[in-house]
């Protein structure tokens, strides 16, 4: 994607905002992002989070 808009932070009464928009790279260095986390990994910045 050129342009994400994340919406968040959880589903239902606990979302509904736009927690991050732009660039994955952008959304990726936005802090309280599950979807940036996620790019972040995706992207190779940041920790990969432990798998149990």
């Amino acid at each position: 994607a050129d342009w994400i808009v994340d919406l968040g932070p959880e589903g239902g009464d606990k979302g509904g905002r736009v927690v991050a928009a732009g660039t994955p790279e952008d959304v990726a260095a936005t802090p309280g992002s599950y979807t940036g986390e996620y790019l972040a990994a995706y992207l190779g910045r940041g920790k990969e989070k432990k798998r149990a």
